[in-house]
């Protein structure tokens, strides 16, 4: 076997922090706008904003991120040694032992709430029992559940974006193998290309769709959006002149940041401005890529917290969903007078206690996951399947990646 194969995907630590800090702010997201808390909080919580209430969009900043990752780890070093195969393992290793068992939590959840619904300890608040079906589990199992098999989120909801990733990793894998074939890797970049446009202009001009905002619904093109143009800035990265200094650098991702943020709080508004979302996150994560060794923006994010955030990201956004389930049957317990009372103290302080309790918890639980299922389970997967150790990047890549 060879070292491209053996080696496990690179980590470029600004680009994992921005991961957890987009998790984070997804958790937030839903804090915020989960119908249960809507409906029970007189006033939101202090740090309800803009930002916050469109962090969904956040979701394709991961897409691009992913396939700047995968580029960077498969393709730019030496594609000419990639194993389609070894690749999907790893694949598989990384997003399904977390993936199975959340949907398995989530199965437990369910058959508990169904017999405390059945005893009539509790009251069933609009749950979607017709949707967590058999069908649907089956689904999810096999990582279909947002390949437009069905026309609805079911079990771990944001596990969609997994399933619609995965098959684009499959798809990323086939692309490499035809310019393998073609002997070209122009051939790569330009399939890559091809995908990334031809797919938003699929989801604007014919199904006619006014914001990025596919799930379930060709979920899988907007992933391709994402992720072919994070593999598309890797290869701009790399082909950039002469680096402005470092105080030059700083100011352009500073901006390129600002204009990040300052998107995402549009889409509220301006639902048509989240098309430009995977350019401008692809624009502003590769400006991280081209000057690691800009003066303000990589440094604040290689800060330990940030980094901490970062290598747990995937847990937080998997196990946030039951989290919050959780926190929306406590908060159903605890009352209407209680929570009036509280926000009569100050006004915004029930919402906020439980958006400050509940982040914790899935801060907490995601540090659980991470050490417990995430790492023994893609070991255990890796080994099932027969692949490799890990090898360390390769030399030329080595000041800028880190494993």
């Amino acid at each position: 076997m060879t070292e491209l194969v053996h080696r496990e995907k690179a980590h470029v630590l600004p680009l994992d922090s921005i991961r957890g800090i987009a998790a984070t702010s997804v958790v937030i997201h839903h804090l915020l706008l989960m119908p249960t808390f809507l409906a029970a909080f007189p006033h939101n919580a202090w740090i309800n904003c803009s930002f916050f209430r469109s962090a969904w969009l956040l979701v394709d900043l991961f897409f691009v991120l992913s396939g700047m990752v995968m580029a960077l780890s498969y393709v730019e070093n030496d594609f000419t040694r990639f194993s389609l195969r070894e690749f999907m393992v790893r694949r598989l290793a990384r997003v399904y032992p977390l993936h199975i068992v959340m949907l398995l939590a989530n199965l437990v959840f369910r058959l508990l709430r169904i017999g405390l619904v059945m005893a009539g300890v509790v009251v069933a608040a609009p749950a979607a029992f017709e949707v967590n079906n058999a069908y649907s589990f089956g689904l999810n199992v096999l990582l279909l559940h947002s390949m437009g098999f069905i026309d609805y989120l079911s079990w771990n909801a944001p596990s969609w974006s997994i399933s619609v990733e995965f098959y684009t990793y499959l798809v990323f894998g086939l692309i490499v193998l035809i310019a393998l074939r073609m002997r070209s890797l122009a051939w790569f970049y330009v399939l890559s290309g091809l995908l990334a446009v031809g797919s938003l202009v699929f989801i604007i001009f014919v199904l006619e769709k006014k914001s990025i905002e596919l799930q379930t619904d060709f979920g899988l093109l907007r992933c391709f959006v994402g992720f072919f143009l994070g593999v598309l800035m890797v290869r701009i990265v790399d082909r950039l002149p002469a680096k402005p200094r470092p105080a030059a650098q700083g100011a352009l991702q500073f901006v390129a940041m600002i204009a990040s943020i300052v998107l995402v709080s549009l889409a509220e508004a301006n639902p048509a401005a989240t098309f430009l979302a995977p350019v401008m996150f692809a624009i502003f994560l590769g400006s991280l890529l081209a000057f690691p060794d800009a003066l303000l923006v990589p440094r604040i994010l290689v800060a330990k917290p940030l980094i901490w955030l970062g290598r747990r990201s995937y847990s937080i956004y998997m196990v946030h969903a039951l989290v919050v389930l959780l926190a929306e049957y406590f908060v159903r317990g605890v009352g209407a007078g209680r929570i009036a009372a509280l926000d009569s103290i100050w006004a915004g302080l029930p919402a906020t206690l439980n958006l400050v309790v509940s982040l914790a918890a899935v801060l907490a639980v995601s540090h659980l996951t991470y050490l417990y299922v995430e790492i023994p389970g893609g070991r255990l997967l890796r080994n099932a399947f027969g692949s490799p150790p890990d090898f360390a990047p390769s030399p030329a890549r080595s000041a800028r990646l880190s494993n």
